[in-house]
């Protein structure tokens, strides 16, 4: 089999992004009346926007099934929405979930439980529980997914647009957070185990390498308006073409932050190419802020974040020799 024919793409794992995304437009097309930012749906109530977003964990679920640990899953349930909120300058104060099994276990709908309430914790909101379902007809194992609730002063959220001239602050991830996981997941089984010793650190597995939950960013949100943020980018589904969600500009990425080892791993194991890589995963950067170049330094002092790259007149997204 030449190199070629042995390539994994995404698309072939199984998600295919521009489906998927038109999909999610038809879906918008049809409701109709829909106040929608990029990463957030927002309610007009008065003096303020009632923000809400709606995500789940996908796949990385498959992980945690394999290794009988779902400790960490409610986490990156938790992530998943309040960082969507984030981005559009919304303050997440509550949270549901909810649950599907196919059949009850309380070992890990408690493992599940004490992950959202760590969540809960970091991200400093109300855990209000949620709803659980038991369907063995419709689902194989488990399924879980939240909504996120947030507010934020009308003059608090985020214009959405980026200006050419702006900086791009990037924030680093955790690792491979909760998008991916259907190509990571192929490429590494081809010759592994999850519970085999993770190459790069045999102190820890492939599975929990994976299982790695994903960064919360709400702890920015107020350093990000501090400093006069216009636009920011939550780094999932797309991976670095998330940037163009942030205007139609050119994204230049001069000096990116550095790619856990958990995706050169991927990489090597599923001989992806560099640009499927960049397309589908975070890389390292899970949430990238634009502003004025002025402000730039100041936001990166203020947080662990860095001046990457900057909006240029154009399209696309060049990081690291590629063109997106």
């Amino acid at each position: 089999m030449s190199d070629d024919e042995d390539r994994l793409t995404y698309s072939e794992a199984g998600v295919d992004i521009e489906e998927s995304e038109a999909a999610t437009a038809a879906l918008l097309d049809a409701v109709g009346n829909v106040v929608d930012t990029e990463y957030a749906g927002l309610l007009d109530i008065g003096d303020r926007f009632l923000g809400l977003a709606t995500d789940g964990v996908g796949t990385k679920l498959l992980v945690a099934e394999a290794l009988g640990d779902y400790s960490t899953v409610g986490i990156d349930c938790m992530a998943m929405n309040a960082n969507d909120l984030v981005a559009a300058g919304v303050e997440p104060v509550a949270f549901v979930d909810y649950l599907a099994v196919d059949e009850p276990s309380e070992e890990f709908a408690e493992q599940v439980g004490d992950g959202l309430a760590a969540g809960a914790e970091e991200a400093g909101l109300a855990l209000l529980g949620g709803e659980t379902a038991v369907m063995p007809d419709v689902i194989d194992g488990l399924d879980l997914a939240g909504t996120c609730a947030g507010l934020a002063p009308k003059d608090a959220t985020f214009d959405g647009d980026a200006e050419p001239g702006d900086a791009l602050v990037g924030f680093p991830s955790s690792g491979i957070h909760s998008n991916g996981l259907t190509l990571a997941r192929e490429a590494v089984t081809r010759e592994h185990e999850y519970d085999d010793p993770f190459p790069p650190n045999p102190d820890r597995t492939i599975g929990e390498e994976l299982l790695e939950p994903t960064r919360l960013y709400t702890d920015l949100l107020g350093p990000m308006r501090e400093h006069g943020v216009r636009a920011a980018a939550h780094v999932t589904g797309g991976g670095w073409t998330n940037l163009e969600r942030l205007g139609e500009h050119r994204y230049e990425i001069t000096d990116p932050l550095p790619a856990q080892d958990v995706f050169g791993f991927v990489q090597r194991e599923g001989n992806v190419t560099d640009e499927e890589m960049h397309r589908t995963f975070n890389m390292g950067t899970g949430f990238v802020a634009a502003l004025d170049a002025e402000d730039a330094d100041a936001l990166a002092d203020a947080t662990d974040g860095r001046v990457i790259g900057e909006v240029q007149e154009g399209d696309g997204v060049a990081i690291r020799g590629l063109e997106l």
